[in-house]
């Protein structure tokens, strides 16, 4: 742990140092391109003020909301579609036609149906966060080997029980790591959902500093995402160590 922090505040300090020598030897004007001390005094009185707290807490409730969302209906249909022989592929060429497509493209028609306001961001992450946690759980179905489901078969398990403890115990890694997936993908489509139609939230932070042509502001926006996006990425690699070890055990 020690050595992981270390290592992170190594690569910090490179990255810290490298921005600010990109300003001095490209003589950038600090309006145009600001320096660290700059956007950090912006972070704190961002901090001081209470604005921050009020863009974070908006940003991690619609984040969580259309995460967990996208996390029940991508595993229910996951678990149900990689069984059927007869209406996944049917399904199939569908998901594989839509799930190419930005979720920010639909931001029009998404804005235009639900207002402007939390849903539009809500649904925005659903979206990017939906196909990874389908299309993972579905390929972990898939990937069962078919003696479990014969030994199942012999026993006579019910259709709940071969769920409860053949399907769901083996495709935990594979779901585990669609979460993993589709978290930094819903992260960063929250950002952008923000910038088009919310009032608040860490994407309408940037937006609106941009438009003041505030730039230390949009620089401390910028590095608050990504240290919330790193720790969330942490977070789930925490739990996904765990569900696996657990898994082991039990299945």
């Amino acid at each position: 742990m020690n050595n992981r922090i270390l290592h992170f505040v190594i690569g910090v300090s490179i990255l810290i140092a490298i921005w600010q020598l990109v300003i001095i030897v490209g003589n950038f004007n600090e309006a145009l391109f600001p320096g660290p001390v700059t956007v950090f005094v912006a972070l704190f009185e961002l901090i001081k003020d209470g604005t921050l707290f009020i863009h974070v807490k908006d940003s991690l409730y619609r984040f969580v909301i259309g995460y967990v969302l996208a996390a029940v209906t991508g595993i229910g249909f996951g678990l149900l579609l990689g069984r059927s022989k007869l209406i996944w592929p049917i399904v199939d060429p569908v998901v594989q036609l839509l799930r190419p497509i930005s979720p920010v493209a639909w931001s029009p028609f998404i804005v235009l149906t639900f207002g402007i306001g939390n849903l539009p961001a809500i649904v925005i992450i659903f979206i990017a966060a939906f196909f990874p946690i389908l299309l993972t759980t579905i390929k972990g179905v898939k990937s069962i080997d078919p003696q479990y489901m014969k030994l199942a078969s012999n026993l006579q398990f019910t259709k709940f029980d071969v769920y409860r403890k053949i399907i769901i115990p083996a495709t935990i890694p594979a779901i585990m790591s669609g979460l993993h997936l589709a978290l930094g993908t819903a992260w960063i489509f929250l950002v952008a959902g923000e910038m088009v139609g919310s009032q608040s939230g860490l994407g309408y932070l940037i937006v609106d500093a941009r438009n003041m042509l505030h730039l230390p502001n949009v620089l401390a926006g910028i590095i608050v995402i990504g240290v919330l996006g790193l720790l969330l990425d942490r977070f789930i690699t925490l739990v996904q160590s765990g569900v696996k070890k657990v898994s082991r055990i039990h299945f």
